[in-house]
């Protein structure tokens, strides 16, 4: 795979989680930057994929019947 070397500024919150997921997962810091933009990136052309993301977010949520739409 060509890349381009790219640099970017993580706060050392992001920095700090960063390495510690390339640490468990056996992976660098750029492959974990990586996988993380292209999850985003499809995310970002996929809409069903926020949809799926938060289904049942809100199990207690009812809609009100067709008699109270018409209430106004």
């Amino acid at each position: 795979m060509a890349a381009t070397r790219t640099q970017i500024y993580l706060t050392e919150e992001q920095r700090e989680l960063v390495d510690r997921i390339a640490a468990s997962e056996g992976l660098t810091m750029a492959e974990v930057v990586r996988r993380a933009l292209n999850a985003y990136l499809s995310s970002e052309a996929d809409p069903t994929a926020a949809l799926k993301a938060t289904f049942g977010t809100a199990p207690d949520f009812g809609v009100p019947s067709r008699d109270e739409w018409n209430r106004g």
